[in-house]
């Protein structure tokens, strides 16, 4: 299966109309690859929070739009990253924002989205503005050989989260695919824990990071692909770059048979 970790960076001083542009250019120079990835709210800015409101769509809407053709032209799975949804019915927290992965076909049509369950701010930034996702997403994708891998979809913050994970491997993932938009000051925490969620439910993790600064934070870089046995396979710098990787969805079975910790699962007390 091949993969391509489109890590884009992007400042203040770029048009969102032309960086949506910019992207869509690169995920059609990845003819060829199965599956691209870009990370988490590149087109309204990860911590641009003034202007999320003003920058929010329905899945259906401009940037959704390019991307779909984009995945068309270039023949690729697409994971578009993340948007700023609006939709036209509040969330239980009376909000109408939520952060959503889009995911489309080689046809360009939309396959599936992800709301972010786990928002980071502490009371203010994403729990502030946006509502939480509450589903579990799970989709079978072409993994390059004629058949599919089953890979969940979780979105940056919820890297901190390891049941979630837990949850995902339960519904019969073997990959975890995570844009992000992850600041340099803890980009150690970043690589430390894709590590840790690979290792912990033998699967591959495809972590796509931003780069550049906006909104005066430094993003980290430093996207990674690690095996299901915690082996660093690739992992970028600080500056926009492309990872291509070539990886064998197989082998987190193999590695699970012949490392059979999960058989080892217990739950004192009765715990579920």
């Amino acid at each position: 299966m091949k993969v391509a970790l489109v890590q884009l960076a992007y400042g203040d001083d770029e048009p969102v109309r032309e960086r949506v542009d910019r992207a869509a250019d690169l995920v059609r120079q990845q003819r060829g690859h199965d599956l691209v990835i870009l990370p988490e709210l590149w087109a309204a800015g990860g911590f641009d929070y003034r202007h999320w409101g003003e920058r929010a769509e329905e899945v259906s809407g401009a940037v959704a739009t390019v991307m779909g053709q984009a995945a068309r032209d270039a023949g690729v799975t697409l994971l578009a990253g993340s948007i700023v949804e609006q939709h036209p019915q509040a969330g239980p927290e009376g909000k109408d924002l939520w952060n959503t992965q889009l995911l489309f076909g080689a046809d360009g049509g939309l396959l599936a989205t992800y709301r972010k369950i786990h928002r980071f701010g502490f009371g203010a930034g994403e729990p502030k503005l946006m509502e939480a996702g509450d589903e579990l997403v799970l989709v079978d994708l072409p993994d390059g050989a004629g058949g599919t891998v089953r890979t969940g979809l979780t979105t940056c913050y919820d890297l901190r989260f390891p049941e979630l994970y837990r949850a995902l491997l339960d519904e019969g993932a073997r990959v975890f695919a995570i844009p992000a938009a992850w600041p340099a000051r803890r980009v150690g925490h970043w690589t430390l824990l894709a590590q840790a969620r690979a290792i912990e439910d033998q699967c591959w993790v495809l972590a796509c990071n931003t780069a550049g600064t906006h909104a005066r934070h430094e993003m980290g870089g430093h996207s990674i692909v690690v095996a299901p046995t915690g082996d660093v396979v690739a992992e970028a710098g600080t500056d926009e770059e492309v990872l291509s990787v070539d990886i064998d969805p197989g082998l987190a079975d193999a590695w699970r048979t012949d490392f059979p910790v999960l058989a080892d699962r217990r739950l004192p007390g009765g715990l579920r």
